[in-house]
């Protein structure tokens, strides 16, 4: 990350300390998916542990994070609970990234950053929670993450470095990007559904219909409750 606001997670914060919460698997998967054939002396795939372990350590290096904090998954959601089909799409997670784990928790714990999950709640979840109550708490937080929906957390305290786009995102950079202003970034997602979580949407509507109803009618609610002036466009 080069240190600049454009592409890096430094801003100016005055005395405010900052919180970098990593979401944990969203950087793990990238760094699996993108760095491949990488093993150790004895054939043990460590490209996972490499990839994760080198964002790390640059994030260390350049931010110097007065606080730091790794958001896993807690296993099965009461999300699953309430919707059965919820991610049920997803092929199990490739057997060369899940031997990989153990190390990577291993060295987080040699660098002394906390793991944050909870048993049926996902890390998206910890760091919704987290991230509401340190800006409540005076802390400018930083979530790091190659996942869009997170785009919902931002907000002035809260910004949202984009691994996978090296971009640095506050509410501006939301609005300018996705369309819509953070808050209403959730109205959209559900209005488009989510192929990859396997949550369906509103039929017809894609993501460029879905922006488009919530800036014109402002919010979900409104636009439930004027549904009868909606014309297909």
């Amino acid at each position: 990350m080069a240190a600049t606001t454009e592409t890096s997670p430094t801003r100016p914060t005055g005395s405010r300390p900052r919180l970098f919460l990593i979401d944990g698997y969203s950087n793990i998967f990238r760094a699996f998916y993108a760095i491949r054939n990488l093993s150790n002396s004895r054939g043990e795939p460590t490209n996972a542990v490499y990839g994760f372990l080198t964002m790390l350590r640059k994030l260390l290096r350049e931010e110097n994070p007065e606080l730091i904090g790794v958001a896993l998954e807690g296993g099965r959601t009461f999300r699953s609970e309430k919707f059965e089909d919820y991610k049920a799409n997803r092929a199990p997670m490739p057997e060369d990234l899940q031997s990989q784990l153990p190390w990577i928790r291993k060295v987080l714990e040699a660098y002394h950053i906390p793991t944050l999950e909870l048993a049926g709640y996902e890390a998206d979840d910890v760091l919704g929670t987290l991230s509401c109550r340190a800006a409540e708490a005076g802390y400018d937080v930083v979530l790091v993450s190659a996942d869009k929906d997170l785009m919902q957390l931002v907000e002035p305290r809260v910004s949202l470095y984009h691994t996978g786009r090296n971009k640095l995102y506050g509410p501006q950079e939301v609005a300018e990007d996705f369309g819509v202003p953070p808050e209403k970034v959730a109205d959209v997602l559900a209005l488009m559904g989510d192929s990859i979580d396997n949550i369906p949407g509103v039929p017809g509507i894609g993501e460029k219909g879905a922006k488009s109803l919530i800036q014109e009618y402002g919010s979900l609610e409104e636009l439930l409750a004027r549904a009868g002036e909606v014309t297909r466009k």
